[in-house]
């Protein structure tokens, strides 16, 4: 069967940048999905965009769609005809429902039965005819965060159409979108560029090439960092790229040209991070080092162009940049002007939550929390009293003129006015590190400061947000709560804490409870946030590769322990494909069927009532297992946990073998059971073994 090429382009005006690529996406997706539904076969697919268009190729699309051959079962064939052979009506009812004549029903046997079947074919039809049908409903399907309506037009769109172009092979197919009709042309770079006919659809990128658009993103990507080295190469400088400013210029260029400028070296007595925050937020500039690491008065921006008349480009450029650092310049010294307290001061006035007071008061609670954990993570008093310093002073920078400008600086100035101010490095140090970690791959907090201001200001967003009943729902997380969350999960495991997630909910909960913020019973919250956590923790497991059986196994026991849930499903993930440990699971499975038969009630199993030698030795196996278990829990030794139950294997085999559990005696049978129980207890402190499978 004969195959062409699809194209399908949007000429919009200029989109923001993070729409972009989304949408060129989505846009693909949905067309080959329509190819699937229509059951259009094709080779392959590509998506491109722009800031003016967003462009899904589709590669040796078949010119007529899959014959459709299906076959229905109708009633029994003793329904179907009557005596004299003839179809009844109920047959005829068959096949006037599906479409058929009686010539196309015939006779299958099914399930012991012979029933009436139709089969019904229908021929493909020629893809260009649906493709008229189908593309108007493709494009006006997109989804976007925010759209538009422009002049009379009904149509909601990211920004306005301009253009539209629907090719198949060299056919247009013609579609009508907000007034504007599909053709076979094109447009270029809005400036360098112009209006182009595509004879097919697979010349789209040659052709737009010509144009001065590069309409392939990652090959826009790629001449950008390309650019940036041959500045670099040329300079002897270093200009470090940050993926997230990469990806976001990549997105407003159609034809990238690198440029650089300079500054005004006097600016450097600005801290480097407003600086370089400056140039990447305000301007999407590229900061530039010495190969030393030394910040530079130099930057290099990204044209939308040609080489033409770059001198011109970057004098601009150099004096739209000397007023954005001539602000940071005069934000910085303002700020010098007052001390932390002042700026602490004005955190009264500035509310966290309706329901939960001011950030002032955020800041007592962080303080209380601090404390207890310093006392629990055994830190000496001169650390004590840095810790309490550093969790007063952890959000006065809030308040200063440049975090207001760049709210990304916050805990970096904080950490810069402190150390100005005079306060010890550990508390400066710790200001800034309280937010880490702010984002997954992000650095640790080092600093004990740090450390255990960082885990109060969390858990007492995250306490405070579940106690009033802010809790996230599917993709709404407006205080970061699960950002959160992971960060106190990463900091416990990655740090080795001696904490308990227990403990800390206490802590937080009890400071809110006291300060009347809790708005529902603190049992409902902590058992939600145990859930919240466990989540967290199931994260982490998926990213090491943890089965899901055994994720839930490990999860089941509970996740107080963090690191102790890592390393129990570890140490499982490490025995699952051994042979012996499936008869290990066998017995420990066995065990909590039956003591599941005690009907919830908690026995207490009593020596004297043994009858039989195997369930003696069980007893005896349970508790040395069980003074090992403990011992091993207190040493943090999960493998000397694991030892101790399974210990108690062959013990339990055993006792299966030879033991009858449910015998007539009541008294009996409860002591048994009593028994089972307290293994069942031991075994489930490590991991719900029932959940384990095996093929």
């Amino acid at each position: 069967m004969a195959k062409r090429d699809l194209l399908i382009e949007v000429g919009t005006e200029e989109m923001p940048a993070q729409v972009v690529a989304p949408a060129a996406l989505q846009l693909k997706e949905k067309l080959v999905g329509w190819l699937d539904e229509q059951r259009i076969r094709y080779d392959r697919a590509d998506w491109y965009g722009t800031p003016r268009r967003i462009a899904a190729l589709v590669y040796g699309v078949e010119e007529e769609q899959d014959a459709l051959n299906e076959e229905f079962r109708g009633p029994a064939k003793r329904i179907a005809v009557d005596e004299n052979g003839a179809w009844t009506k109920a047959a005829l009812g068959f096949a006037r429902g599906k479409g058929v004549s009686t010539e196309h029903l015939f006779f299958r046997e099914h399930k012991g039965e012979t029933y009436v079947f139709a089969r019904k074919e229908q021929r493909g039809q020629a893809t260009d005819r649906l493709l008229k049908e189908g593309l108007e409903h493709i494009v006006t399907s997109l989804s976007f965060h925010k759209t538009m309506r422009w002049g009379s037009h009904s149509v909601r769109f990211v920004r306005p159409i301009r253009w539209l172009v629907a090719l198949y092979g060299n056919e247009v197919i013609p579609v009508t979108i907000a007034g504007v009709s599909s053709g076979n042309v094109t447009y270029g770079h809005r400036f360098l560029g112009t209006s182009m006919a595509l004879e097919i659809a697979s010349d789209y990128k040659e052709t737009l090439r010509r144009g001065y658009v590069i309409a392939d993103p990652e090959e826009r990507k790629q001449r950008i960092r390309e650019e940036l080295q041959k500045i670099a190469d040329e300079n002897g400088w270093s200009i470090p790229v940050e993926r997230q400013l990469l990806e976001e210029v990549t997105y407003l260029v159609e034809y990238p040209t690198a440029v650089s400028g300079s500054f005004d070296p006097a600016f450097l007595e600005v801290p480097d991070d407003v600086l370089i925050t400056s140039m990447r937020e305000h301007q999407r500039y590229f900061p530039v080092k010495s190969q030393e690491g030394k910040l530079l008065p130099h930057f290099v921006t990204v044209r939308n162009g040609d080489d033409t008349s770059l001198d011109t480009v970057a004098k601009g450029n150099e004096k739209v940049l000397r007023a954005r650092l001539a602000d940071a310049r005069f934000f910085y010294r303002e700020d010098q002007k007052r001390s932390p307290s002042f700026f602490n001061e004005k955190l009264k006035h500035v509310v966290f939550h309706e329901k939960l007071g001011t950030v002032a008061d955020k800041v007592r609670r962080i303080e209380a929390v601090a404390r207890k954990l310093a006392d629990w993570l055994g830190a000496d008093q001169r650390t004590k009293a840095q810790i309490e310093r550093t969790a007063e002073l952890c959000k006065f920078d809030l308040e200063t003129h440049m975090v207001a400008e760049f709210s990304e600086l916050q805990g970096k100035m904080g950490e810069e006015y402190a150390r100005i101010a005079g306060e010890e490095p550990e508390v400066a140090k710790g200001i800034f590190e309280h937010y880490l970690p702010r984002f997954a791959g992000d650095d640790l907090p080092v600093t004990k400061t740090g450390i255990v201001v960082g885990l109060a200001d969390k858990i007492d967003t995250i306490a405070a947000c579940f106690g009033i009943g802010i809790v996230p729902t599917g993709s709404q997380d407006p205080y970061a709560l699960r950002r959160q969350a992971a960060g106190i999960t990463q900091v416990i495991l990655e740090l080795d804490l001696p904490l308990i997630l227990d403990k800390l909910f206490d802590a937080a909960l009890d400071e809110l409870e006291a300060r009347d913020k809790l708005a529902r019973p603190k049992h409902e919250v902590v058992q939600e946030l145990f859930d919240f956590f466990q989540l967290r923790l199931k994260h982490i497991l998926q990213s090491k590769h943890v089965r899901y059986d055994v994720i839930d196994a490990v999860l089941k026991s509970g996740v107080s322990h963090v690191q102790g849930v890592v390393a129990k499903a570890e140490l499982l993930m490490e025995r699952v494909s051994d042979p012996a440990f499936k008869r290990t699971v066998e017995a420990f499975t066995r065990v909590e069927n039956l003591a599941a038969k005690a009907g919830g009630r908690r026995l207490a199993f009593n020596d004297a009532l043994n009858r039989e030698k195997a369930e003696s030795q069980l007893t005896d196996a349970y508790r040395r297992a069980l003074q090992r278990f403990k011992a091993g829990e207190e040493n943090g030794r999960i493998d000397d946990m694991y030892d101790a139950i399974a210990s108690m294997e062959d013990a339990i085999h055993t006792f299966f073998d030879e033991v009858m559990v449910m015998v007539d005696d009541a008294e009996i049978r409860a002591n048994r059971l009593a028994l089972l129980q307290a293994v069942s207890r031991l075994t489930r402190q490590f991991a719900h073994f029932n959940e384990i499978v095996f093929a």
